[in-house]
């Protein structure tokens, strides 16, 4: 069989966790920053986790990280 290609913008984007969950980076800390909090803007640093629902369209471009 061959080896399915790993989607290179999501490798990018996604990391997985030791237990295997997704890690990705939060919105809206790009621009327009003048209006928003040091505490939102400090909060916005900080990895989120990939929501349940959309966990299983993730796994799928990120085929070879751990299941």
């Amino acid at each position: 069989m061959p080896k399915i290609k790993t989607c290179r913008g999501a490798a990018k984007r996604f990391r997985y966790t030791g237990s295997g969950k997704l890690r990705r980076a939060k919105a809206f800390k790009n621009h327009i920053l003048t209006k928003k909090s040091n505490k939102r803007k400090r909060n916005l640093r900080q990895t989120g986790i990939v929501d349940a629902a959309d966990e299983p369209r993730m796994k799928a471009l990120l085929p070879y990280g751990k299941k």
